[in-house]
């Protein structure tokens, strides 16, 4: 049972950064693929980004793409999302995920078995 828990979630204006960083019960090198989900209230679980644990290629959601950047740091365990340019609809629970198997990056939430509690991102305008 792979163990996956955020932080560097927090309240920040319209324009500014945040690093969220997970860290994985196992070693990261192990999971296929690791990635970042997004919740805001009343709305679907949305695929914000990717990493493929076999080569290290990224996807990202088509609404953060140019100001979000996924890493991973096999040697810690942990993977981060670098948040640039936050807009306030980036406001959601930040999830981190990782799957059973995968070939490349999954993009569905149905294709991960492993979920960390969320950190909250809000960004104020």
């Amino acid at each position: 049972q792979v163990q996956l828990l955020e932080s560097g979630g927090g309240l920040v204006q319209a324009g500014e950064s945040l690093r969220l960083t997970c860290a994985a019960s196992e070693r990261t090198f192990s999971l296929y693929a690791m990635a970042w989900f997004r919740q805001a209230p009343g709305k679907e679980r949305e695929f914000v980004a990717g990493i493929s644990m076999n080569g290290g290629s990224t996807a990202y959601g088509d609404s953060v793409k140019g100001r979000f950047t996924m890493t991973e740091d096999n040697a810690k365990n942990q993977v981060y999302l670098q948040m640039n340019n936050l807009k306030p609809e980036d406001t959601a629970i930040y999830y981190c995920a990782a799957p059973t198997y995968a070939i490349g990056v999954p993009r569905t939430r149905f294709e991960y078995d492993y979920w960390g509690q969320g950190t909250q991102v809000t960004v104020s305008s």
